[in-house]
């Protein structure tokens, strides 16, 4: 067994401020003191229309200079940062995971599955799971209402993985919805779940954060209310 320190972190997102989400994003990942670190949905432009409608991200631009202050935090710290954003992919748009590796190295491996609301006005669903591996654990990505289809889960440990990593966004009076659904999904495989929840306000939307870790029996070994900050724990994986 090993002990892989996690974070979940949650902070106020702005609707379209790609360079001001990035500096949260690496202050964040400075403070979280983890290997590795999950930030909300859509953190990186924003979780609004506004942002949506607006010129998005492609792949090559967050290779490029404006995501060089969260690759210098996540080099700094040795952290793998699980981000979310918007992208503007050649088949469509899509809300997507953003991976930091501790070397640098930036990826976008996997587009949410299961849309939410009014997202299918803008955005193309994704076509299959993803996972990366952190330490030699096998770690599934995943962005909020996927977790609330409980095959989303079921397909991750049966492909083998070792936790479950969400980046939400919930709105107010979602509060228990949110609990039970990542402590479910952890009692359901018997895995760690960490889930980042966006807060504060964001364009025309306010949202709940939320963030937490849950043990593999469904206990939160670390939770957060609606204020900015980190939750962070070490899981022990096989």
């Amino acid at each position: 067994m090993s002990g892989l320190v996690v974070a979940a972190a949650q902070a106020e997102s702005r609707a379209g401020d790609l360079a001001s989400n990035v500096a949260t994003a690496a202050r964040l990942v400075r403070q979280a003191g983890a290997r590795v670190v999950v930030l909300p949905e859509a953190f990186l432009t924003g979780y609004d229309a506004s942002a949506f409608a607006g010129a998005l991200p492609t792949v090559d631009d967050l290779a490029g200079v404006v995501l060089d202050p969260l690759r210098e935090a996540a080099v700094a710290a040795g952290a793998t940062v699980v981000a979310s954003a918007a992208l503007a992919r050649p088949h469509g748009r899509t809300l997507s995971s953003v991976v930091v590796g501790p070397d640098g190295t930036t990826t976008a491996p996997y587009d949410k599955q299961h849309l939410d609301g009014d997202e299918p006005d803008w955005f193309v669903a994704g076509e299959s799971g993803a996972s990366i591996v952190v330490d030699g654990h096998v770690l599934a990505l995943s962005i909020c209402r996927d977790g609330s289809v409980p095959a989303h889960a079921a397909e991750a440990a049966a492909a083998g993985a070792a936790a479950y990593l969400c980046s939400a966004a919930y709105f107010p009076g979602g509060a228990r919805r949110m609990d039970v659904t990542y402590a479910a999904r952890a009692l359901d495989h018997r895995f760690p779940v960490v889930v980042a929840g966006l807060t504060g306000r964001c364009g025309a939307h306010t949202f709940i954060g939320g963030s937490a870790v849950y043990g593999p029996d469904a206990e939160p070994l670390a939770r957060l209310g609606d204020g900015e900050g980190v939750a962070r724990a070490e899981l022990a994986l096989g």
